[in-house]
């Protein structure tokens, strides 16, 4: 990462506030260059995985097959440095507004299913700035940013179809989580057979298909896959009956089911004639969890805010303007798809909120250096992270995302360069006294300016009734 400022005097010349505000301006200002005629707005396919293990994508090296992946990778950019929350609900709020889920209190854990919040009504959403451009937005899969009322239902934050469920961790055969239904449609119950990854793929190939080509689409699919529980239909268990460890066959097996699923949208989207006008974004929404997904020789894994917690595989494809086998190594965050997406689609990106995301096409398309100066990776009360060039600070980096409360006692402090250490062996703290100083104060200004988190119990209370479907107060 190649700032154009010295990091210290940008830290020195402004607040986390004034930063925010300038990001949204010079993001307003930016011209982009090549690769899309004027007026010509693309569709907008994007594909998010849920826990997938950065090994566990054929590319990679991993031993499961994912040809479909691979077949995106070859044909569009490899994003090799791509960043996520540790968990599921921050990284799909840090997709749906371009901000750090410490501007909204999503900092901590996940959307649990008994919350009494969500995404907080003033958020602006990716989906809701598209559909102003004119849009036709649909999500397919899971949301997992409240359903505490109405209000906060998909259909009500941009999204002109829903398909889907709104909780993780639901059976993926009965689409029951916690005695409750989680099944719906356009934010409505529904009853319906069969495997979540291949329904989700089925509802996704019928939208492609009947889609009105006068529009330009924003198809939003969060797939389940691969999150616990760990079941797969058997034809695909059959396939890898070669691994031993049941839980990682099972594993294995729900990989290649999403891969093929999409496979079945990229398909869809070229027998649609839609293939040279249509971008198709692919990433993890946090690393694999351990014991079961393959991060390779990234350390830590889902929950954590070392690199296997929030590196992810990530893949972004369009033929004849992403050049086939790019690969990107300049550090770039989930944020940061926001105001790219809103750019390509000639979306208003003048807001109330500040945005943290930078426009991340330069670096895609043109080689150009990562636009941040830093790359908030997270902070709570209890652990956080910052990456500033190839330099990455680490605070509490075993503490899991779900810790809250007060500030814990232990201080554990890591400093590593990426660019010699990208396995975060050596903590360099003590060989660079300076360098850690600065990075601290940095992670401590975006600390201060961190709103209370929300933190639900990780189990259900005692006493709270679990509605027939979710989102559908009895």
């Amino acid at each position: 990462m190649k700032a154009k400022i010295d990091r210290r005097e940008f830290v020195r010349a402004v607040g986390l506030g004034a930063a925010s505000a300038a990001v949204a301006g010079c993001i307003g200002a930016t011209k982009w260059q090549g690769g899309r005629a004027s007026g010509n707005r693309p569709n907008i396919v994007f594909v998010l995985a849920d826990d997938l293990g950065f090994n566990d994508v054929g590319y990679h090296g991993g031993n499961i097959k994912t040809p479909n992946i691979d077949k995106l990778a070859a044909e569009g950019a490899r994003l090799e440095q791509f960043y996520v929350q540790p968990v599921c609900s921050p990284t799909r709020s840090s997709l749906m507004t371009g901000r750090y889920p410490i501007r909204y209190g999503l900092q901590v854990g996940v959307v649990r299913p008994w919350a009494d919040y969500g995404l907080p009504l003033q958020e602006r959403t990716l989906a809701q700035a598209l559909k102003e451009a004119g849009y036709t937005t649909a999500i397919c899969g899971k949301w997992h940013l409240g359903h505490i009322s109405s209000e906060y239902l998909p259909t009500s934050r941009g999204f002109d179809h829903q398909y889907g469920h709104y909780n993780g961790a639901l059976d993926y055969f009965t689409h029951i989580r916690d005695g409750g239904l989680d099944w719906h449609r356009n934010d409505q119950p529904l009853h319906e057979e069969g495997y979540a990854t291949n329904l989700i793929a089925d509802e996704s190939v019928r939208l492609i298909e009947r889609h009105d080509l006068s529009r330009p689409l924003f198809l939003y699919v969060p797939f389940n896959a691969v999150h616990s529980p760990f079941q797969a239909p058997q034809s695909y268990v059959d396939k890898y009956s070669h691994i031993k460890v049941k839980r990682r066959r099972l594993y294995a097996a729900m990989v290649a089911c999403m891969d093929d699923a999409i496979g079945r949208i990229a398909s869809a989207i070229e027998k649609r004639g839609m293939s040279n006008n249509t971008l198709i974004v692919f990433c993890s929404d946090n690393g694999g969890v351990g014991g079961v997904a393959d991060n390779g020789p990234l350390r830590g894994r889902k929950a954590q805010l070392y690199e296997g917690g929030i590196r992810v595989p990530a893949v972004a494809a369009w033929p004849g303007v992403i050049k086939a086998g790019t690969i990107v190594d300049e550090p770039l965050h989930i944020v940061d798809m926001y105001p790219t997406l809103l750019k390509l689609a000639g979306a208003e990106l003048e807001q109330t909120l500040p945005i943290d995301g930078r426009d991340a096409w330069p670096a895609i398309v043109e080689g150009k250096p990562s636009a941040h100066a830093d790359i908030l990776l997270n902070v709570t009360p209890a652990n956080g992270a910052i990456r500033c060039g190839d330099w990455k600070l680490v605070y509490n980096g075993s503490v899991g995302a779900n810790a809250a409360g007060s500030k814990v006692t232990q201080q554990v402090y890591e400093l590593f360069n990426l660019s010699q250490d990208p396995y975060e062996k050596n903590n360099l703290i003590e060989e660079h006294p300076q360098r850690f100083k600065e990075l601290k104060h940095r992670l401590e200004v975006y600390m201060n300016q961190a709103v209370t988190p929300n933190v639900p119990p990780n189990r259900m209370p005692r006493g709270f009734k679990v509605p027939k479907a979710w989102g559908h107060p009895d």
